[in-house]
């Protein structure tokens, strides 16, 4: 008898049979080139906001501790309310869900710019504006499967990473210019408009779909969905390992909360030190869109999936380095290291799809969502904290020691957990 079954490869022919999708293949599709176009400029009016909203809040209060205060309210809300929030894109058709979404925030980022609002209004309106985020990214994430099918929803996801982190870090350096040239409110203006453009790309470039059916032929309730989404994500051991792994980023995300701090060490004028952060924040971001461009188009889809536990290692890894204290051009290349080992998280992300049914990807995407963002706030909080007491570059080192031990374990258990996806996404794009 043969080693090998009838219908079967031996393994070698196998991944040389398997196919990787092109970034010009991606792009050639309309509606992924709508979502992309959408997302893009939406992010590049918040970048634009968010230095608007500092300056117009520091002009008002001069107060350092109001302006943060402001600012943590773009992390609160999505904790608090994503998990919730995030079902409606189960219960609703997604591209509706999405236009909706874009609608009511255009009206609430055009009221923020308003001259004479209160204070008090203003914050409320940032926390109503960043909670309509939750269902609008959960809806986008749990579309985006039926666009891009096989290993052209991991191209489009690396794709839309890469842009969005040059998009951050072009919405951060040009947005103090631009509201030097144009003011904070019309900022905030300019803002609300990036909202209308999105919902009315969505509107054209996207197809409408019927709502996902229900599992048991009626829509439970919120709460019910919610908890519902919280036993599949957790109660699957796949899933939960996956689950851990996107929250790895709370420890290789840790340094750029530290940045300041940690450019201090590096430089005594203060110019320097400004120059110094802006150089270790980019750095990270760099290194990210480094390592999707290489593992997006240099790795077959199986074999991102059996190194992923290696990135995941590599993401946390290099930053103990920093605990030797080295010079800034090696501070800068050990931070670009851990941003292109942070490109596991597209070969996860593709895995989570596999894993859940397409009617719950909306729950379970924004389940996961809210602890993203609620590790790496708790990340960076804990980090200011201790490298107030240490220094910075003892806890960037712990934080890196501490991430690898994490990513050693997962790694472990995800060897245990990938046969069965593996073979899923070898179906799919063979």
């Amino acid at each position: 008898m043969a080693a090998t079954r009838p219908g079967r490869l031996p393994g070698r022919h196998r991944r040389a049979s398997e196919s990787q999708a092109t970034y010009s293949e991606v792009i050639a599709i309309g509606e992924f080139r709508s979502l992309w176009g959408g997302q893009c400029l939406s992010l590049l009016g918040d970048q634009l906001a968010q230095v608007a909203l500092a300056i117009l809040v520091y002009e008002r209060t001069h107060s350092a501790l109001a302006t943060a205060a402001v600012y943590a309210l773009t992390y609160l809300p999505p904790i608090l309310g994503g998990p919730l929030l995030a079902g409606l894109a189960d219960r609703f058709a997604r591209r509706r869900v999405m236009i909706i979404c874009d609608l009511v925030r255009a009206g609430l980022v055009g009221l923020m710019a308003v001259p004479s609002m209160p204070f008090p209004v203003l914050c409320a309106l940032v926390f109503c504006v960043v909670l309509l985020s939750s269902p609008f990214t959960a809806a986008r994430a749990a579309l985006l499967p039926d666009i891009l099918e096989g290993d052209r929803y991991v191209a489009g996801s690396a794709l839309q990473n890469m842009t969005n982190q040059a998009v951050q870090m072009l919405g951060f350096a040009a947005g103090a210019g631009v509201i030097a040239a144009i003011g904070a409110h019309r900022g905030l203006a300019l803002n609300a408009l990036t909202f209308l453009i999105s919902a009315l790309i969505l509107a054209v470039g996207v197809r409408s779909r019927p709502a996902p059916d229900p599992e048991d032929g009626a829509h439970a309730s919120i709460w019910s969905s919610t908890k519902a989404g919280a036993r599949l994500v957790f109660g699957d051991r796949r899933l939960r390992t996956l689950v851990m792994f996107a929250w790895l980023c709370g420890f290789y995300v840790l340094p750029e909360g530290i940045a300041v701090p940690y450019a201090a060490t590096l430089g005594d004028d203060p110019r320097d030190v400004t120059l110094i952060s802006g150089l270790l924040m980019a750095a990270m971001p760099t290194g990210t869109v480094l390592g999707a461009f290489i593992f997006s188009r240099m790795v077959t889809p199986t074999g991102r999936l059996r190194v992923m536990g290696w990135m995941a290692m590599l993401s946390c890894a290099p930053l103990i380095g920093c605990a030797l204290r080295p010079p800034l051009a090696v501070v800068l290349a050990l931070w670009v290291l851990a941003g292109m080992g942070g490109a596991y998280q597209l070969a996860a992300n593709a895995a989570f799809v596999q894993c859940v049914p397409a009617n719950r990807r909306g729950q379970a995407f924004g389940l996961v969502q809210s602890g993203l963002l609620a590790a790496q706030g708790i990340g960076i909080l804990i980090g200011g904290a201790a490298a107030q007491a240490l220094g910075p570059e003892p806890v960037v080192a712990l934080a890196g020691a501490s991430g690898l031990t994490v990513a050693a374990l997962l790694a472990m258990l995800w060897t245990e957990s990938r046969a069965e996806i593996i073979t899923r996404v070898r179906t799919q794009v063979s």
